[in-house]
């Protein structure tokens, strides 16, 4: 067994709603995965590089592997909200791992979800992932955070819901019984206001399982707002060059319950994930690993 199969590699998938870690070896795989806190960097940076550092020493912890040299360990750590090169370093710099790549969540959730294998992915959790993959190379549409993007995202449909509330209270559109419902339940839209002060991703993410629950069950404003996000992924991936027979991969914790709201040429091939951001995460450190044999 060589030095390099031994090597500790560490994985993190990060989000606003929450993080995953995960530690190992190149020969061995994952040992331990744990759960953390939010760790969009754009939104807390400090924070989400605390929840990150926390969640990691949790596995490596599961793992029986406190005592290990961080500088030698191999990072592939994947989080929403860095965007740029820029934003990617600034992550680096504050964490203590050897080898250590940051990304955003793109990189990771397209590894994770495709492989190596040639497609399309369509990842909506809190945020927004329109992807394609080509001969390994990626290339992708929106996602550029929950202040000016995010389309169609968990976070995206609950502050829409808020929107469309508003205007049923200005009398501009008609109350549904989704709206009615959550507009008493925050006694009245001037609440809701204040509740929009200081909301985060995540918080309107929280309304995401009400709304397609509501919109299955044929609740005009849920309906809506579905039908808007799906008008814009659909648009994202023609713009990807989408053709119909393509391979398409739904993931996130939002992004399979568009399925029945797709055209029909979107879900000709239909595939299921080989797996899931974590994956891809621990994938790209082990090619860093092997790289260096």
């Amino acid at each position: 067994m060589t030095e390099i199969d031994q090597t500790v590699l560490i994985a993190v998938d990060g989000g606003g709603t929450g993080c995953r870690a995960a530690v190992g070896t190149v020969q061995a795989g994952i040992i331990a995965e744990t759960r953390g806190g939010p760790s969009n960097v754009s939104t807390n940076f400090e924070g989400s590089v605390a929840n990150i550092t926390e969640t990691i020493a949790q596995a490596l912890h599961t793992a029986e592997l406190d005592g290990i040299d961080l500088s030698q360990t191999v990072a592939h750590i994947g989080v929403a909200g860095a965007n740029t090169e820029g934003e990617m370093r600034q992550v680096e710099a504050a964490l203590p791992y050897g080898r250590c790549r940051v990304t955003g969540d793109r990189a990771t959730t397209v590894a994770g979800v495709l492989g190596t294998d040639d497609g399309y992915v369509l990842a909506l959790g809190t945020g927004t992932i329109i992807a394609r993959q080509h001969a390994q190379e990626m290339t992708t549409v929106g996602g550029w955070g929950f202040q000016l993007s995010d389309q169609a995202s968990g976070a995206w449909l609950g502050r829409t819901l808020l929107t469309r509330i508003l205007l049923a209270e200005d009398r501009l559109i008609d109350h549904s019984p989704l709206s009615n419902e959550v507009c008493a339940r925050y006694g009245g839209g001037n609440e809701l206001v204040v509740f929009s002060n200081t909301a985060k991703p995540s918080d309107y993410a929280k309304f995401a399982p009400e709304i397609i629950g509501a919109a299955d069950k044929g609740d005009k404003i849920a309906l809506s707002i579905l039908n808007e996000g799906t008008q814009y992924v659909e648009c994202g991936l023609n713009a990807l060059g989408f053709r119909p027979g393509d391979a398409l991969c739904l993931s996130g914790g939002v992004g399979p319950r568009y399925a029945p709201y797709l055209s029909a040429p979107y879900i000709q091939n239909l595939r299921e994930p080989q797996g899931n951001a974590l994956q891809g995460a621990f994938s790209l450190a082990r090619r860093v690993a092997v790289a260096a044999r």
